[in-house]
């Protein structure tokens, strides 16, 4: 795997730098800073960054959203050795593959590399990539013409849609069309009527929660099941409350979303 390291400190980048490379990856290149992360994403076509958090100018965040931008298919590792509130809920819901905290350990780092390239290697599989789009292809409503249970999935992270829709996949289910908010969840929903909905919490337009209610007089028959980088007991409750039939946790792991889609059917 090719990795770009991005942190200003660079103790880190050198330690990080041994680290890859002992687990056998290369590293294509370390900066200290954002300014020429684009040109260095273009240029060296990295398949995953490890990404600081407080960096001069950009901080991490709007990095992680600049790496989407430019491919989806980047998978990003959250760095921080910031207390600040919420930021690994922040790094999940905007698209991070993996999350990290300073000071870490070399099993932490190397774990997460792991998790990290076992997702996207489950969500590219064979098939993986296959989708559909039009009404016809769930008939009888929730399933697909091949048989398998027929899904949508709404989430504004563009790389959040690709991994999840090729794990679905990878647990048989049909992904029928991905969208990034509440308002084209409702619209899919209407036309698709899936077995499954995907329904991230933090989207414009219309957040999950507020989609929820709409989802549910439309197809009641759908189960929905809610994707989140924070799933506390608050959220739980109101989630179930307003009819939602689980959760899925953001960064995404095969196994979690198997146990999830095996209850679920």
């Amino acid at each position: 795997m090719r990795i770009l390291i991005v942190d200003d400190n660079a103790g880190i980048g050198k330690v990080l730098t041994a680290l890859c490379a002992s687990a056998g990856h290369e590293v294509v290149a370390v900066l200290a800073d954002g300014d020429g992360l684009e040109a260095a994403v273009r240029r060296l076509r990295p398949d995953l960054v490890c990404l600081d958090y407080h960096l001069p100018g950009r901080d991490g965040l709007e990095l992680l959203a600049v790496i989407h931008a430019l491919s989806p298919a980047i998978d990003v590792v959250f760095m921080t050795g910031s207390e600040e509130s919420g930021i690994e809920q922040r790094a999940a819901d905007a698209g991070a593959s993996g999350f990290v905290r300073k000071p870490f350990s070399q099993t932490q780092i190397l774990d997460e590399l792991y998790a990290v390239v076992d997702a996207r290697r489950r969500a590219v599989g064979d098939g993986a990539a296959a989708t559909g789009g039009d009404a016809a292809e769930a008939m009888p409503a929730g399933i697909a013409g091949d048989g398998r249970r027929t899904v949508v999935v709404a989430d504004d992270s563009a790389s959040v849609r690709l991994v999840l829709k090729g794990l679905l996949d990878d647990c048989g289910l049909r992904v029928l069309k991905a969208v990034g908010n509440g308002a084209e969840a409702v619209q899919a929903v209407r036309a698709l009527r899936p077995a499954i909905l995907c329904l991230d919490v933090n989207m414009p337009v219309l957040g999950g929660l507020e989609a929820l209610p709409l989802i549910r007089e439309i197809s009641p028959e759908t189960a929905v099941v809610m994707v989140t980088g924070c799933a506390d007991r608050d959220f739980v409750t109101r989630a179930a409350q307003l009819g939602a039939r689980g959760y899925i946790l953001k960064p995404l792991r095969p196994a979690y979303i198997e146990g999830v889609m095996r209850r679920l059917l």
